[in-house]
């Protein structure tokens, strides 16, 4: 059997498509499920001092590294015994990658998972070869790859975060664009700005550029989609449109200007910095994940953002006036204006922004 035959029969996918979309996503549905919704639960038992709370959400972070790996296995399609092995290969390379720790999770993780498909089922003693040669590939990597690659991510990282700091306009609407951009195409800005540990005045930028795109859409194509498409796109994912985007690119011009207008705005004027867990920082309107982060933030400054010199505070008038007007009337109001003059010099024609069925 030659190796291209063998990799269809395993059901290995060596494409960009099912390692930079398809895991990254999954890996971004992992952070939620475990980082995202325990910072939530933390939070709100810190604030409403109940203990229960506090501990629940801390258990549900402490398995974020599990979670991000077994989230990519499943989007790999890896049989169960594969599956099940990658939580210790996920600990493994978050622990020794560091600050950069999930960029480390996804290519190791992936690695291993291909590894461990490979040899599944292939022998009598499935149940004892399966899992060993699953964790010991993972743990291999981890002791091999780990640092270097959480060291890179780190640095990068810091380097944008720090560089934001330094030249909030220009690096406001940098961020702002690219990260906006990211969460609408099918790639995970959430995972992207986890890996790179986006916070600071640099996530309040990204969350700018998210919320820009998904409110955004909403507003723009409220006369197509109506109330069902202003939550959908508003609270879910403007990635909705990008059937239509592919059709017509300039759709994507009203949200984007928007985000390169709300990103400085939010870093030079209102100072907006998203200070709670860097996943938080690509969610945009998401279930208001983003806000949520922002609000957790000034609360309770996760550790990236203490690295970064970070404070509790108590958020004044000013700073819920700034969240609104960058997360949700100033997305609103300039897109619909943008897109508004694309309409009227034909750029933009009835039906080009209706949601696929």
């Amino acid at each position: 059997m030659d190796a291209k035959s063998f990799l269809a029969r395993k059901n290995i996918v060596i494409s960009l498509k099912r390692y930079g979309i398809d895991a990254l996503g999954a890996m971004a549905q992992g952070l939620f499920c475990s980082l995202l919704i325990g910072t939530i639960i933390k939070t709100l038992g810190q604030q409403l001092g109940l203990p229960f709370l506090v501990d629940m959400g801390g258990f549900a972070t402490a398995m974020s590294a599990p979670a991000m790996a077994i989230a990519i296995g499943y989007a790999l399609q890896a049989p169960p015994m594969v599956l099940f092995s990658l939580a210790a290969v996920g600990q493994a390379a978050n622990a020794m990658g560091g600050a950069g720790g999930p960029l480390a999770v996804l290519f190791i993780a992936i690695l291993a998972a291909e590894v461990g498909k490979a040899v599944s089922k292939e022998t009598k003693v499935d149940i004892l070869v399966t899992p060993a040669v699953t964790i010991f590939a993972g743990v291999a990597l981890s002791y091999l790859i780990a640092r270097p690659i959480g060291a890179a991510a780190n640095a990068f990282g810091t380097l944008i975060n720090r560089t934001t700091q330094l030249q909030p306009l220009w690096m406001g609407v940098a961020v702002s664009v690219l990260v906006g951009v990211a969460l609408t195409l099918p790639i995970s800005s959430a995972a992207i700005c986890h890996t790179l540990g986006l916070v600071g005045l640099a996530g309040g930028a990204a969350v700018a550029g998210c919320s820009a795109q998904m409110v955004g859409f909403a507003v723009m194509s409220f006369r197509e989609n109506r109330w069902g498409g202003l939550v959908s796109q508003g609270l879910g994912t403007s990635m909705l449109q990008m059937p239509n985007i592919v059709r017509n690119p300039r759709i994507w011009i009203p949200p984007t200007l928007a985000s390169a207008i709300t990103g400085p705005l939010a870093t030079c004027l209102f100072q907006l910095e998203m200070n709670g867990d860097a996943v938080n920082s690509g969610m945009g309107t998401c279930g208001l994940c983003g806000q949520i982060g922002v609000w957790t933030g000034w609360l309770v400054p996760s550790e990236k953002a203490l690295e970064m010199g970070a404070a509790a505070i108590s958020p004044t008038a000013f700073h819920w006036l700034g969240l609104i007007l960058i997360c949700f009337v100033l997305p609103g109001v300039l897109s619909w204006i943008f897109c508004e003059i694309c309409r009227k010099i034909g750029w933009i024609k009835e039906g080009d922004l209706v949601l696929p069925q």
